[in-house]
């Protein structure tokens, strides 16, 4: 019987088993090409992991999360590696973006995976945590040049808080020169909040953040040219 290697790595996720999950990504990788690893193991792997965390699954919390987020590190961290011992191209750096959940947000599932996606594609991702206010997002902007601010919130009662980053933005002068990138389940669930509340864009998963920064950051690039102040 052939074995289901997301089923298993999800288990070992569930247990909070971080030495499982990488045993069961050894045995998936035995004759398959390791490039394949994203989207045929990890990928639907964290799709049913974040749709059990969205149903209160008695098996998912914040420990099982965060194995979850480092999980995906360790996968993503030996893509980098082998595709870079077989000659494939190294990701060069890319500029600082901040992450973190908006305030009165405490659930940083969605925001743990972005940033391990982001890491591996190559971003310097500065992670400010969960509860994080209006001004300590555009602060942390201005400082370290970061072009793009990455927005989580759950629920809608906290979801209008990105209302808020958006005007912090506008009302420091920095409208188009920081683009504002939003992602959790109440955008999936009601996508029409993303232009509602003053996010620049989503992302449908973890693992087309990068492209989303990407895009925003060129964006912003494209309507204000003039640096931003960052740190020495």
């Amino acid at each position: 019987m052939d074995r289901n290697f997301c089923q298993e790595l999800l288990g070992a996720i569930e247990r909070a088993d971080r030495a499982g999950a990488a045993s069961v990504v050894d045995d998936w990788a035995v004759g398959r090409a390791f490039t394949q690893v994203v989207p045929e193991l990890l990928s639907p792997t964290l799709e049913s992991f974040g749709t059990l965390w969205s149903q209160g699954h008695n098996g998912v919390s914040l420990a099982t999360g965060y194995v979850a987020a480092k999980v995906a590190e360790d996968v993503l961290s030996r893509l980098l590696r082998e595709s870079s011992q077989d000659g494939g191209p190294i990701l060069p750096a890319k500029g600082p973006v901040l992450l973190g959940n908006v305030e009165d947000d405490f659930h940083p599932l969605g925001r743990n995976m972005v940033a391990a996606f982001l890491r591996a594609a190559g971003w310097d991702v500065r992670d400010l945590g969960v509860d994080v206010p209006p001004t300590q997002f555009v602060d942390q902007a201005e400082a370290t040049g970061a072009r793009v601010i990455g927005a989580s919130a759950m629920m809608h009662t906290t979801a209008k808080n990105v209302a808020r980053i958006r005007e912090e933005i506008d009302r420091r002068g920095l409208t188009g020169k920081v683009q504002l990138a939003v992602g959790g389940a109440v955008f999936k669930l009601r996508p029409e909040l993303v232009a509602e509340l003053g996010g620049d864009g989503t992302a449908a998963s973890a693992l087309d953040a990068s492209a989303l920064f990407e895009r925003l950051w060129q964006r912003s690039l494209n309507l204000d040219p003039t640096p931003l102040r960052a740190l020495p």
